[in-house]
């Protein structure tokens, strides 16, 4: 695993628009910090625009920095795997291309391991009623993206976006994973 040297993990996971996976894990107990960005692509610091063209290769992307004592790794894939549909390729509800695919870029065999493991796990629930697509790969490169995306949502919450996309996704975090929620004067 990588490790911070607070002795934190990272985890890197692409799940449609990094503005929902960012709002959903900054409220997650556990994580102490989501960056969003771009990564599984093949150019080197690729902009936004270039990213949503979706001829990068890259995908829309959060690194979410958390603390192994306070959350494993496999319980925040678990979350991520309940957060946005694993089983459509290329596609998260309206937001369509290579850099909306539901994808996990590991930081080390360990975690490509439990990657594997938990997604077994989803599919075996039958949470989802068609079969994971999700791409379970070696993290090359985590570019961050511009500093308008970070924290959008708490910055914009009236944009029609986050009102029709991001506040339903947030909602329903709240409401499945209520007893997971950090409580954010203690952390």
């Amino acid at each position: 695993m990588t490790e911070t040297p607070d002795g934190e993990e990272l985890a890197t996971l692409g799940g449609g628009c990094f503005w929902c996976l960012e709002a959903v894990f900054l409220e997650l107990r556990g994580v102490t910090r989501v960056t969003s960005g771009y990564a599984g692509g093949s150019v080197a610091n690729p902009s936004y625009r270039q990213v949503c063209r979706g001829d990068t290769g890259h995908a829309e992307v959060v690194q979410v920095a958390f603390d192994p004592r306070r959350i494993s790794y496999a319980d925040l894939l678990r979350v991520f795997f309940t957060m946005h549909d694993p089983t459509t390729p290329n596609r998260q509800g309206n937001d369509v291309g290579p850099q909306y695919r539901s994808i996990i870029l590991t930081h080390s065999p360990d975690q490509a391991a439990v990657a594997r493991d938990v997604m077994q796990e989803i599919e075996a629930a039958g949470i989802w009623p068609g079969r994971l697509v999700t791409e379970i790969v070696p993290l090359d490169t985590f570019y961050p993206a511009e500093p308008e995306h970070h924290d959008y949502f708490a910055r914009n919450p009236a944009s029609g976006y986050c009102q029709v996309v991001v506040a339903p996704k947030v909602g329903k975090f709240r409401k499945l994973f209520a007893d997971r929620l950090r409580q954010r004067a203690a952390e």
